[in-house]
């Protein structure tokens, strides 16, 4: 479905048209901040965040981007709510495109003041609708939050902007409940050709946000739906990226960054695997190769999922083997295993 989707430019980020799925992230500094948003940026740039969201809850929020957009190097989004004066002034500060929820913005004469500004820009809009935004009248026909009202309420207002003449949209309608989530994906997506933001919203802390945006977004993506992503944690926004990024690995959407896969461990590991699987994925990160290291802690399973890894580890009693590509390379102590996986992974950085 995503190659059917229309094509939006955001910056010189092209999503929609079967481009590929992009990143997502939202700053959590105060945006007026602009040394400690900037600082923010740059560490989920260098995690690998393609799209970045600020809040412009403030004039001077909004004023903000202008100084925020030439030392970061990704496209930035103007989140705004309530104040559609907001919206136009983050406009006219660069942002590469604005969220507004066209329901709480102000009223059809203020809706039509911001499409004018995003058209003479060519800006695209995010029509944002969440499980917490539906209008009483969709909540009672309903008998509340459903995946039918999610959709309905979203594409009133679409509908309303292209009524203006607009067309340049991306949509986003999200909800904590992963089946509900799922369900207005898959009637959203046979109903408009607007690319689709995804995600599962207020997921959670790391540990159980993870496990629910894993679900709701692999049951979405897996069918080919949606167009960019952002997995939602209580936390700092690096875990989002890192997650979404396996996420779309695990998926075969992404073949970008090394996999590691380590075994579960049990009473046959002779080392310490889970120290060792830890740093190894500190460790990988460092790295722009496209490939999958394996870390595995017994003779029984261990060679046979090393070998079939581009680089593994298959751990003995204190010591290990280092494979490459099924080829045995040599046994090493424990404590210089990871020391000689860096040494493989230069070497093939260097190939």
């Amino acid at each position: 479905m995503r190659e059917h989707t229309q094509t939006v430019s955001i910056g010189n980020v092209v999503i929609g048209g079967g481009n590929p799925i992009r990143i997502q992230s939202m700053t959590n500094t105060r945006t007026e901040d602009v040394e400690a948003t900037v600082a923010q940026i740059l560490k989920l740039e260098q995690a690998g965040c393609e799209i970045i969201r600020c809040t412009a809850a403030t004039p001077e929020g909004a004023d903000a981007i202008a100084k925020i957009k030439p030392q970061i190097h990704i496209p930035l989004v103007a989140d705004i709510h309530f104040d559609h004066r907001l919206a136009i002034r983050a406009i006219e500060n660069g942002a590469d495109k604005i969220r507004i929820n066209p329901g709480n913005i102000g009223g059809p004469e203020k809706l039509a003041e911001v499409v004018r500004a995003a058209r003479e820009r060519n800006v695209p809009i995010r029509v944002g609708v969440n499980s917490g935004s539906l209008e009483q009248e969709i909540l009672a026909k309903n008998g509340g939050v459903t995946a039918e009202g999610l959709v309905e309420s979203a594409l009133d207002k679409v509908h309303r902007i292209e009524d203006m003449g607009y067309d340049n949209l991306v949509i986003s309608i999200k909800s904590s409940n992963v089946m509900m989530c799922v369900r207005a994906h898959e009637l959203i997506a046979t109903q408009t050709n607007h690319p689709l933001h995804v995600g599962i919203t207020e997921a959670g802390t790391v540990s159980s946000g993870n496990i629910k945006s894993a679900l709701g977004l692999g049951l979405i993506l897996n069918q080919g739906i949606g167009d960019t992503i952002r997995v939602s944690l209580t936390g700092d926004p690096v875990y989002e990226i890192k997650s979404a990024k396996l996420i779309l690995r695990t998926l075969g959407l992404r073949h970008d960054g090394i996999e590691v896969v380590s075994c579960p461990t049990c009473g046959r590991t002779r080392i310490n695997l889970i120290d060792l699987a830890e740093k190894t994925e500190r460790l990988v990160e460092e790295y722009p190769l496209s490939i999958k290291v394996a870390v595995m802690g017994c003779v029984v399973n261990g060679p046979g999922e090393a070998r079939e890894a581009d680089l593994g580890i298959a751990g003995g009693d204190g010591v290990g083997l280092i494979f490459r590509k099924g080829e045995i390379l040599r046994k090493v102590p424990e404590a210089e295993l990871l020391q000689a996986l860096k040494q493989e992974l230069d070497g093939m950085l260097k190939a």
